[in-house]
């Protein structure tokens, strides 16, 4: 699977370990940044990696910052993301089984390595469910193509 993976300053260090624990389960990793745990804005971090899901070069996205929160929001900004915040073994399945969540959004401050390397398991083997969840997944899809041509025509 090819995963992009990004982080801020507060979740550099779970970045990396997370990177090499990918790399070791023979996924592609796109290390999208930061290089160094210096202070840095998560949106440009945040930008980078959904921007490789909207474009279909990654099949996945993992985003760290303190608590997560401000990642899945700047991600869930771009056409064809769906970010969001999990806390436990529960939301990232669910996430998964029932809103084929494609950027998985993690706090470095507020969950354990060892819980976080459990989550990113289950979340990237857990195989969307689709049935009445599809209906569901393609009305978000029609929500975003219709903001997406309306700021088109506000544009021209």
């Amino acid at each position: 699977m090819r995963i992009a993976i990004a982080s801020d300053h507060r979740g550099f260090h779970l970045k990396e370990k997370l990177c090499a624990l990918l790399k070791t389960k023979g996924h592609e990793v796109m290390d999208e940044g930061p290089q160094a745990a210096e202070s840095v804005d998560y949106p440009d971090f945040a930008a980078l990696v959904a921007r490789r899901i909207g474009d279909n070069s990654a099949d996945r996205g993992i985003l760290i910052c303190g608590t997560g929160i401000g990642m899945a929001v700047t991600a869930n900004k771009f056409p064809g993301v769906r970010a969001a915040q999990c806390t436990d073994d529960v939301t990232a399945e669910i996430s998964r089984r029932h809103n084929d969540l494609n950027v998985l959004c993690l706090s470095a401050d507020m969950l354990s390595p060892r819980s976080v390397e459990r989550m990113v398991g289950l979340w990237l083997k857990t195989e969307f469910e689709g049935g009445r969840h599809s209906r569901r997944i393609e009305k978000i899809r029609e929500i975003e193509e219709k903001l997406h041509s309306q700021e088109d025509s506000a544009v021209s």
